[in-house]
């Protein structure tokens, strides 16, 4: 008896995960405002603007836009696979992936993910360059190939740890 309601209460307990998972959903409104801020922003001075900080300001527009579709691929996936499947209709128009994320491959999704905006982030830099030193570039690039080997390594332990479980493609 006790056993039992001990396991229900763990069970329950994924419902806590929730208000996160709504938070992080609300963060999207965040980003929306600060995409738009930003975007106002530079058409506001492209008269007075030269074609590195044009490039500069589009890739921190991209950067906004990675980070929007980790949030909604975290929050989405991490839904399915901790709380609740979402009861999509058949003729939905959801995305193909929509429900097939272990979070194994959630994972290396986010990896990609954080190294695609690493990416950006370290082209900024080059873009830049003259308002780095070479030590801040070499943490950068240091910092940018470990996020790159991290999600190679995740990529590979995943696969050879999971793959035997996952079904193969039709």
């Amino acid at each position: 008896m006790l056993e039992r309601l001990i396991e229900q209460t763990i069970l329950a307990s994924r419902w806590l995960l929730v208000p996160m998972y709504l938070g992080l959903a609300a963060m999207l409104l965040v980003l929306i405002y600060q995409f738009y801020a930003d975007f106002f922003h530079l058409v506001g001075t492209l008269g007075a603007a030269d074609d590195s900080a044009i490039v500069l300001e589009t890739l921190a527009l991209i950067d906004l836009v990675l980070v929007a579709g980790l949030v909604t691929m975290v929050v989405i996936s991490s839904y399915e696979n901790f709380v609740s499947k979402i009861d999509i209709k058949e003729n939905s128009d959801t995305p193909p992936l929509f429900g097939k994320l272990d979070p194994g491959t959630l994972k290396i999704k986010l990896g990609a993910s954080i190294v695609a905006i690493s990416s950006i982030q370290l082209l900024k830099a080059f873009v830049s360059v003259g308002k780095y030193s070479s030590a801040e570039l070499g943490w950068l690039i240091g910092i940018h190939m470990t996020l790159v080997v991290s999600t190679l390594l995740m990529a590979i332990i995943d696969r050879i740890t999971f793959a035997k479980d996952r079904k193969p493609k039709a």
